[in-house]
């Protein structure tokens, strides 16, 4: 293994606060890091991925959707990881969801949320009932948080790209949880990441609080009475862990500490509710958390969507309307928005998004062209089996799965239940991946070009 060399100032400080436990804390970088992935409990129970998983797993023991796995078996490259059966994250990342607790039909916000681990770990907990809003304010960022949305199958979800500060205009006290992992210093990330130990300085540290100071009073203004936000950083700083959280709870009193629990290698900070992960403690990196629960009062009444592209005329949707009957697919209750060609079902009651850049409004049903309907990856990723009749399943290691990943026509004549000619879902093991459509014995491959993978 490669040495670290990590910087002096850190290295002074960290010595400092750790006191004897310093030696194990330096020893810690000079083991292998662990590596992560949490099972998609949308698309796959934890019981069946156990079963059908080929990789090497064992448990986290702060996540019960998270497993570690072998450095050199790659889940990034397996056709599983495409259909979204599991997001690949590192093991300490896991935790800031679980302490959230997110619970079914509740509205959340993840406030800083690419590229997407928290985000899809919350939606997992919201089982598609609520809404979660997703927001990054970079926009490159943006984009890839919208990917790894769409590769999960999530439904009730609005990405935003947005500043807190213009987001808190538009969902005043709306949220009843909210996950702030704000952008930090990245100390905790010194192991597995050369950038974050090349661009980390004092002065950043100083830098990241102020702008985390004001994250933390945006979240708050959007946080309902009652309600419960996490705030969590991937470092050891004290100005952006426990001071931010000691600061922010003196200049709001309503804010109490909820009764949880967490991981016994969990390092209790001297405020209650407040966690730090060190890698001398456990097997994963460093991160900070705390737990916030915001006292009792009157909140904001949950509004309705109002984007200005609903569809008020249901000829508008003749094309999807056959296109749903030719493959078998059942939807519930839809609640239509068209941007341009663009159709989308969104998530039920939002409210006032006039004006916020929106990277995704809803799901992505697919393109209304002139005279036909052509379905989007993510409806695709977004349904199962039991919601389509026509479709198809390849097996895991099977060279048909191989094709259709690398983008490549099938031919289908020595199947024993060949779909119907036209649209057609694609499954790998009786999980959904992607489209294609059938015409004289062949799958025409319709899986996208970006994605496309040379297996």
């Amino acid at each position: 293994m490669q040495e670290i060399k990590l910087p002096e100032d850190f290295l002074k400080r960290m010595e400092k606060d750790l006191g004897e436990e310093y030696p194990d804390f330096l020893k810690s970088y000079q083991k292998k890091r662990a590596y992560g992935l949490r099972v998609n409990t949308l698309k796959v129970s934890v019981k069946e991925f156990c079963h059908l998983s080929p990789f090497s797993v064992s448990p986290i023991e702060w996540c019960s959707t998270g497993f570690y796995y072998k450095e050199e078996e790659h889940p990034g490259k397996h056709p599983f990881h495409e259909a979204g059966m599991y997001y690949i994250q590192e093991p300490s990342a896991m935790a800031a969801a679980e302490l959230l607790m997110p619970e079914p039909g509740e509205w959340v916000l993840d406030l800083c949320a690419a590229p997407g681990g928290k985000t899809s770990q919350i939606a997992a907990k919201l089982e598609g009932k609520g809404l979660l809003v997703s927001n990054e304010i970079h926009p490159q960022r943006a984009k890839v948080l919208s990917q790894n949305v769409e590769r999960m199958g999530i439904s009730n979800i609005v990405v935003t790209n947005e500043t807190p500060e213009r987001l808190a205009k538009c969902f005043p006290m709306c949220f009843d949880r909210i996950m702030v992992d704000a952008p930090c210093s990245g100390e905790g990330m010194f192991r597995k990441e050369e950038n974050a130990r090349a661009e980390w300085s004092l002065e950043q540290v100083m830098l990241c609080a102020k702008r985390q100071k004001e994250i933390l009073e945006y979240a708050d203004q959007m946080l309902r009475p009652g309600g419960y936000m996490v705030y969590s950083t991937c470092t050891f700083a004290k100005e952006e862990d426990e001071a931010m959280i000691e600061g922010f709870l003196k200049g709001h009193a309503e804010y109490g500490i909820p009764m949880h629990k967490v991981s016994e290698s969990f390092v209790k900070c001297h405020i209650p509710g407040t966690y730090k992960l060190f890698p001398h403690h456990l097997k994963g990196e460093g991160h900070f958390l705390a737990i916030l629960q915001k006292g009792e009062g009157q909140s904001v009444k949950k509004g309705v969507v109002n984007f200005g592209g609903h569809i008020k005329e249901k000829k508008a949707l003749i094309d999807y309307e056959n296109f749903k009957q030719q493959v078998g697919l059942f939807m519930e209750e839809e609640n239509y928005f068209l941007l341009g060609e663009q159709l989308y079902l969104l998530p039920e009651g939002i409210t006032g998004l006039q004006g916020v850049k929106v990277e995704r409004p809803g799901l992505h049903l697919g393109t209304l062209k002139k005279n036909r309907f052509e379905p989007s990856h993510a409806l695709a990723l977004a349904i199962n089996k039991e919601r389509v009749k026509n479709k198809i399943s390849f097996p895991v290691g099977s060279e048909q799965i191989k094709a259709y990943l690398r983008g490549e026509s099938i031919a289908i004549t020595e199947i024993k239940e060949i779909p119907e000619n036209g649209w057609c879902l694609v499954l790998v093991d009786g999980f959904s991946i992607g489209w294609g459509k059938v015409t004289g014995g062949f799958l025409k491959n319709h899986y996208p070009k970006g994605l496309r993978m040379n297996l």
